[in-house]
């Protein structure tokens, strides 16, 4: 197997250095999408895990890579299973049709690379 490109690892850390700026031009707003998240993500009837896979599948269909490397990460950090990934990337890709497909193959490739990083770091 060869080495991880790390390419969604290097998109998250990107895009996060990228909105530090807006942290600091508009913190209002990024406070407030932040809250947004944590209470969206929250345990409650549905737990995070359920949650994340939910919004991966989203950033799937939305095409959005950075959304992708985000939640993929989450996911890797719940403890998400491989075959948890690939049934919603299934459910996404009858929903979204090809174009979801090609995604999928994106957010497989982001979950391998923080899957990898995380059994890295435990072991």
């Amino acid at each position: 197997m060869s080495e991880p490109t790390h390419k969604y690892r290097d998109l998250t850390q990107t895009i996060s250095a990228g909105l530090s700026t807006l942290r600091a031009s508009t913190p209002e707003v990024m406070k407030s999408f932040s809250d947004l998240g944590r209470a969206a993500t929250a345990d409650g009837v549905l737990d995070a895990k359920t949650k994340e896979l939910i919004a991966l599948a989203l950033s799937v269909a939305a095409r959005c890579d950075p959304c992708i490397g985000f939640h993929a990460k989450a996911l890797a950090r719940l403890g998400a299973t491989r075959g948890e990934i690939d049934e919603t990337l299934g459910v996404t890709t009858y929903m979204g049709g090809g174009p979801s497909l090609m995604y999928a193959a994106n957010a497989v490739a982001a979950f391998d690379e923080f899957s990898t990083a995380t059994t890295t770091k435990t072991t």
